[in-house]
């Protein structure tokens, strides 16, 4: 009877402990919203440094302006998560990239990187890809650095030959 107490004594105590644990990491203090306004000031103040600068440069350079239409193109396929067909034309990033694996694919006549974060096991099949494979591709998201000529795809899903061969993996521990 004892042990059965004593167990029942350790369990809650752990329990206790552990919703306290909870508890002092739920009261760190949450970033402060900005508003419209101050954000557009914050924005105006970034512009004013070198890298703000350098960025509206290229940002209204014919290069930059290529790459932005680039994104305008496939805004509402990412934006509702829907089947964007490509046709693979490289295998290997532009030289000094820094975003991992990934391929280069043309969507209706406009070039893009497609980045993807694959787990080991998904290596596989992604490295079977081949130059002129048509594939489609689900993203959630799309972006652009200066550092690149053009729009970078996070590869969220791809099919081959209506065969899935990447599916990413939801991050572990929630959101």
């Amino acid at each position: 009877m004892r042990k059965v107490i004593y167990t029942l004594v350790l369990v809650s105590g752990l329990v206790f402990a552990n919703r306290e644990i909870k508890n002092e990491a739920s009261k760190k203090p949450t970033p402060k919203q900005l508003s419209a306004v101050e954000r557009k000031d914050e924005m105006k103040k970034w512009e004013a440094t070198p890298d703000g600068r350098n960025y509206k440069k290229w940002e209204a350079s014919p290069e930059g302006e290529k790459v932005l239409i680039g994104i305008a193109k496939i805004s509402n396929h990412i934006s509702a998560f829907t089947n964007m067909e490509a046709v693979v034309t490289s295998l290997s990033l532009p030289p000094d990239s820094r975003l991992g694996f990934g391929v280069m694919v043309r969507i209706n006549g406009v070039d893009y990187i497609v980045k993807f974060e694959p787990e080991k096991s998904q290596l596989d099949q992604l490295q079977s890809l081949k130059v002129n494979d048509k594939i489609i591709i689900r993203s959630h998201t799309v972006s652009h650095a200066p550092k690149y000529s053009y729009p970078i795809i996070w590869g969220d899903y791809v099919e081959r030959d209506s065969k899935v061969i990447f599916k990413s993996v939801p991050p572990k521990g929630g959101c």
